[in-house]
């Protein structure tokens, strides 16, 4: 599969088979997803994978939006993701190296994330990261330390759908030229 066909095939799946996810392909995937660039190579971003009856209190950490919750009922796994806070964007000294502040750290969990959805998709998985959930309930379910910020939880599954592609702006709305 090339680049290009793992970029535009890539779906987000919300139903799912009822086929476990292995172990050792997840752990395949997060492999090849810490390949993902990061801030002066800092590799904040950790991966949890929850499974099981765990899973299902996770999924009730959703009163925001219960929609999310169904989609983690229906997948055999959720990643939880995080990153590890106060080294993306920051000089060794504590400083910030930008004006961007610590705004690095979600743009290396985007990365991250893309990463690891297209390395699960070439895989025969799909997955769909979900940003709506009960923050402060999922830190305390998972016991996320502290020195760690969940970003997004991404369900995973071998996939019971294929939806269409949405329709993409033009390159012409998306890029400009300047001399």
């Amino acid at each position: 599969m090339t680049a290009k066909e793992c970029i535009v095939g890539r779906r987000s799946i919300r139903r799912f088979t009822d086929q476990p996810v292995s172990h050792e392909l997840l752990e395949q995937i997060v492999e090849t997803a810490s390949y993902a660039p990061s801030w002066k190579n800092t590799q904040i971003t950790r991966y949890i994978a929850v499974e099981g009856e765990m899973k299902e209190k996770l999924a009730a950490c959703t009163k925001i939006w219960a929609g999310n919750g169904a989609i983690m009922n229906n997948a055999p796994m959720v990643i939880a993701l995080t990153v590890v806070k106060g080294r993306s964007g920051y000089e060794r000294d504590g400083s910030f190296s930008t004006g961007k502040g610590d705004g690095w750290q979600m743009f290396d969990a985007g990365v991250a994330s893309e990463a690891f959805c297209l390395a699960a998709f070439e895989q025969g998985l799909g997955t769909v990261i979900m940003g709506l959930y009960d923050e402060e309930d999922i830190v305390e379910l998972l016991g996320i330390p502290n020195e760690q910020e969940l970003v997004a939880l991404i369900a995973v599954g071998y996939p019971d759908q294929s939806p269409e592609a949405p329709k993409r702006k033009s390159v012409s709305d998306l890029l400009s030229y300047q001399k």
